[in-house]
């Protein structure tokens, strides 16, 4: 059987894998339009919220590095019914967190975190992780370039 010389090269990696930190950066959005905390208020967290995300808008971002290949939202989505919509039509796995107690925060960042390391290394084919959240959280993970390809941030600027 002839060996070929392309099949002798790995593929080089062309797709994305985008990952949300769904909440954190409604969060950010809602503090943008009512104010500073007052998300973290229980009239602002602890209801259904009204969209603010544009899902379609940070998909097709994303998108322009190559083809989504991996598409992972973290949030305690029991607030967030108002996105299916959106979500479903983007083709978003949904990763629910419940947080450990009822004011505390999901840990949507370690997770994250944690999941885009483990499915760089198990997938050769990813070649760029795109995050969207609110804040910094991510900057160690964007330090670890030995374990990641290339990483863009989509988020919202201070």
């Amino acid at each position: 059987m002839p060996v070929f010389p392309a099949a002798a090269h790995p593929p080089v990696p062309s797709h994305v894998a985008l990952y949300w930190d769904f909440e954190n950066l409604h969060a950010g959005l809602f503090e943008a339009r009512h104010g500073e905390g007052a998300y973290g208020q229980p009239d602002g967290r602890f209801k259904v919220q009204e969209p603010l995300v544009d899902v379609a808008a940070v998909a097709d971002l994303a998108a322009v590095f190559g083809p989504l290949a991996i598409h992972k939202a973290y949030c305690n989505w029991q607030f967030f019914g108002r996105y299916r919509d959106a979500l479903m039509q983007a083709g978003i796995d949904l990763v629910q967190l419940f947080p450990p107690g009822g004011a505390a925060k999901n840990g949507a960042d370690i997770r994250l975190a944690l999941d885009a390391v483990d499915d760089v290394q198990r997938h050769a084919h990813i070649g760029t992780v795109v995050v969207a959240g609110g804040d910094s959280d991510f900057l160690p993970l964007a330090q670890r370039r030995e374990l990641l390809r290339a990483l863009a941030a989509a988020g919202l600027g201070a």
